[in-house]
């Protein structure tokens, strides 16, 4: 028997297609960290704290929302990565090309295998940033952010050594960062939007409206979280001066006003380093750490470590910077 569809079936797949993008589209923005997802009060803030109710302050009101946000940020860079790949000429057909390109895509493989909702990654070329923002409310947050950096750290140090090469340096800091939006800045709803106008006024076929669709690009990207980031700022700086700036070798560098006075124990870290850009007038003090063994903590995240609030007052040098966040203009 010969089924006859309705004059409706080529719009209703039409439609069927569309909302499928949709899905994706909306699926890519959020696999890649773009949506501006908060949580707090998440068990996955803390893996070691699942299942347990988390302590939390009294002074934000939960799902706050402030126009700047303290954010923390951690750069890592392959390093010798661009001698190798000058030996090679710049270019990839020459044959010390294949090593120097082998290198990288195990770097961002296992960027890629660390990234997710809590820690969203950008990776550039040699070098990738995870970057997140901590909870006024709740230490834990602090915590969990160091511990997947971290982990991707020990993880290409450990395949770095297998394969005989220098290792990454990783900085982690802390910086205040401006709230940014995707709107706007976005052509793909635009191109969305003329291809259905288009198929309405009967200007294009069904089939083409659906090879249209299928073909919109992205031209332009932009991470919000990554505008006006001065916790990124920091750590691209420091990490860029290297052994100039004090921080030596493959190591994992950080920020020591996350913590209290004095670091806690659970933590151990190398010597201090007083580093400071004079032209950019920044400055913090950073220690390489030199273990972070997991162990289970005290509900709310572990003693000795800070959440964002005690952090803004530290980088603002201000004890009531909760006053002038509530009071900045949105």
């Amino acid at each position: 028997m010969r089924v006859r569809f309705p004059p409706s079936a080529p719009i209703l797949h039409l439609g069927a297609l569309f909302f499928c993008f949709a899905i994706i589209s909306f699926v890519d923005h959020l696999s890649r960290g773009l949506l501006d997802c908060r949580d707090v009060d998440s068990p996955e803030y803390s893996p070691l704290a699942r299942n347990k109710k988390k302590l939390t302050s009294p002074l934000v009101r939960k799902g706050a929302i402030f126009p700047f946000q303290t954010s923390a940020a951690c750069w890592v860079d392959l390093l010798g990565y661009g001698s190798m790949i000058a030996e090679a000429d710049f270019n990839p057909l020459h044959t010390r090309a294949k090593e120097a390109l082998a290198r990288l895509r195990r770097f961002h493989a296992i960027v890629a295998k660390h990234s997710g909702r809590y820690f969203p990654t950008f990776v550039m070329n040699d070098g990738a940033v995870a970057y997140r923002d901590l909870s006024m409310r709740t230490r834990s947050v602090t915590h969990d952010f160091l511990v997947r950096s971290w982990d991707l750290f020990c993880e290409i140090k450990t395949a770095e050594a297998v394969e005989g090469y220098p290792g990454a340096r990783m900085v982690w800091a802390t910086g205040f960062r401006m709230r940014g939006r995707r709107a706007g800045m976005d052509l793909r709803n635009t191109q969305f939007q003329s291809v259905m106008r288009r198929f309405q006024e009967k200007k294009i076929s069904a089939k083409q409206a659906i090879t249209e669709a299928a073909a919109i690009r992205e031209y332009f990207d932009i991470a919000p979280q990554l505008q006006a980031n001065f916790a990124f700022t920091k750590a691209y700086v420091a990490e860029s001066m290297g052994s100039a700036g004090g921080l030596h070798g493959s190591n994992f560098f950080v920020d020591l006003s996350i913590f209290t006075e004095p670091v806690p124990a659970w933590i151990e870290l190398g010597q201090t380093i007083d580093w400071s850009h004079r032209k950019l007038g920044l400055r913090t003090t950073f220690a390489a750490i030199q273990n972070l063994p997991p162990r289970r903590h005290v509900e709310g995240g572990p003693i000795g470590i800070l959440d964002g609030l005690q952090i803004a007052q530290r980088l603002a040098q201000d004890p009531d910077v909760l006053l002038a966040l509530r009071a900045a203009p949105k």
